[in-house]
């Protein structure tokens, strides 16, 4: 090994300037390591010119369509549902997307030191765009779901939406490059949301086809750009290793485990009160099954493979800030996953009809992570610190859910201003995770630690949303109940009852006016019942989690200045 990749190996927390340290030979990191002592030149400095800035343009646009086609999902999720007839199952919309990226980001990460990046990246954003063409002629809830699934299938190369931008740009660039992205991420997310609710108004239930035409044509037009802009160095692995070696270094076992496992996980408490009860072995066995396969996952990549997308050389030694970045990551997982989905589903129970206002108090937060984003990445390149802005940011979380957790009727205008929290608390994260992530890692396991931080964030998402919704359809279970008992006394035949509670909790206005009975008033009793027990059974208390406070906890008693310290 040289000595330039001893220096890397060696370097943690704190982002250092390698430029400054060849200046002085002395000036240490808050590691407390002399870099001169060290000997070592610093990394080779990519060239830049005109391609690198098209190539960075290139991984913003795939970050925006991909950030694009999960909002749009998420946030359209219970209407698309009811509209293609699986009102119960909204679930698997976001899922479908999810499981793919926990399961394909260390799979494509640690394929990319193999057989390159370049190619992934086009050849995924082509299914990508496939996949949203899918589902934007969807006549049926399971061929949305394929869409979805092939849609996810890109999701895969997000771990190298925040290596190449790192690969391309000067080592000291690395902060502003993620905070690039993630401000990409931002726009993605507000477009997609303004657009959804756009193209959602006045009843039109099938506005969603529009919406994924586009989405089809900027994934498709990402993966044009990304071909003819970013051309990825061959690494030493990809000349030196035949077709034979490469797929004996994948972790097979690992990627088999990860996703059956999440899969039946998912399944289990998908099914949980929809309409299965707990006893039933249509939730108990899948449960119980994913749950033992992922238990056999955590053994495996424990003592039996050192070299899998667990990779042991990512965790060795004393410096623990990527295994901290991980548990911190997860829990930011879940907060995203759960806003994406609830947050949309509050606002329109206690305050909007329209679903274009919906998608703007929403896109509030990703305006505000566009000036944290810029302002985040200023701060680690000036500072060279990141533990208590990371500190900071999970703080705001828990403010944020503390806020929607007792929200009700009479907070309509605040709930405009509590999203700038949440916005905040996103553009800080993953710029100061990933790049912790990134400068804790040796450079020949930097696409892996960075597949890795990925997937866990997606992972948090996934078993948050499953376990979220197993929550809400028991509690929804008890607002139907309520519902039924309003709208009898209003004078519905009971008859079309089931129907009204079952597209009242969807959104369905369309299939609400073709109920049989309903009257203005019946429908005006339903939506007063519906809001009053969703206050009083605090059910947006039990939805929002505590992922903000898991995450302070993580990033405050992790993040060791010295590779001597151990977490207190």
């Amino acid at each position: 090994m040289s000595k330039s990749l001893i220096h890397e190996e060696k370097v943690g927390l704190e982002i250092a300037d390698p430029l400054r340290n060849e200046q002085t030979g002395t000036e240490k990191t808050e590691l407390g390591l002399d870099v001169g002592e060290m000997g070592g030149l610093s990394e080779p400095q990519p060239q830049i010119h005109a391609k690198t800035f098209l190539a960075l343009f290139a991984i913003c646009l795939i970050y925006f369509s991909q950030t694009f086609a999960l909002v749009g999902t998420g946030s359209q999720g219970q209407a698309i549902a009811a509209y293609l007839g699986h009102p119960g199952d909204a679930i698997w919309l976001t899922a479908s997307i999810a499981i793919p990226s926990v399961v394909l980001g260390p799979v494509v990460a640690q394929s990319a030191d193999y057989w390159g990046r370049r190619w992934f990246l086009v050849l995924f954003g082509i299914l990508g765009a496939v996949g949203c063409a899918l589902a934007s002629r969807a006549d049926s809830f399971a061929m949305f779901i394929a869409g979805m699934t092939i849609t996810g299938i890109d999701f895969g190369v997000l771990p190298l939406l925040h290596v190449v931008p790192s690969e391309i740009l000067p080592r000291r660039w690395r902060a502003p490059a993620q905070a690039a992205v993630m401000i990409a991420n931002a726009f993605g997310l507000i477009v997609g949301l303004i657009l959804g609710g756009l193209f959602s108004r006045n009843g039109h239930s099938d506005g969603f086809r529009n919406y994924y035409y586009i989405a089809t044509a900027m994934f498709a037009a990402a993966a044009v750009i990304c071909y003819f802009a970013y051309q990825s160095p061959p690494t030493t692995l990809q000349a030196s290793l035949t077709l034979r070696e490469k797929l004996s270094q994948l972790d097979w076992i690992g990627y088999l485990l990860l996703a059956s496992g999440l899969v039946l996980f998912c399944m289990g408490l998908a099914w949980s009160q929809n309409p299965y009860e707990w006893s039933d072995p249509h939730t108990s066995a899948p449960f119980a099954i994913g749950l033992a396969l992922g238990i056999a996952l955590v053994v495996y990549e424990t003592w039996f493979k050192l070299d899998g997308m667990f990779h042991h050389g990512l965790f060795s030694g004393e410096n623990r800030n990527f295994a901290i970045s991980l548990g911190a990551v997860f829990c930011e997982g879940l907060a995203f996953f759960a806003v994406t989905v609830y947050f949309p589903f509050q606002v329109s129970i206690l305050y909007e009809a329209d679903p274009l206002l919906v998608g703007v108090r929403f896109s509030i937060a990703f305006i505000s992570t566009i000036p944290a984003s810029i302002l985040t990445g200023m701060y680690c390149t000036i500072a060279k610190k990141v533990r208590w802005i990371t500190v900071f940011s999970f703080l705001i979380f828990v403010a944020f859910f503390a806020c929607m957790a007792t929200s009700d009727e009479g907070t309509d205008i605040n709930t405009w201003g509590y999203p700038v929290l949440l916005g905040s608390a996103l553009g800080m994260t993953l710029i100061t995770l990933v790049t912790v992530a990134q400068l804790s890692t040796p450079p020949n396991l930097i696409s892996i630690a960075s597949g890795l931080i990925i997937s866990m964030r997606s992972l948090g998402g996934t078993i948050g949303i499953a376990i979220y919704n197993a929550v809400f359809r028991t509690e929804v279970s008890r607002l139907a109940e309520n519902i039924s008992d309003a709208v009898m006394k209003a004078g519905l035949p009971t008859e079309s009852v089931g129907k009204l509670v079952e597209n009242m909790l969807h959104h369905n206005e369309t299939g609400i006016e073709q109920i049989p009975g309903v009257k203005p008033d019946i429908i005006e009793s339903g939506f007063h019942a519906l809001t009053e027990r969703y206050i009083r059974q605090g059910l947006s208390a039990r939805v929002d989690n505590s992922g903000g406070l898991r995450g302070t906890v993580d990033s405050r008693c992790g993040f060791s200045h010295r590779p001597e310290q151990r977490v207190q």
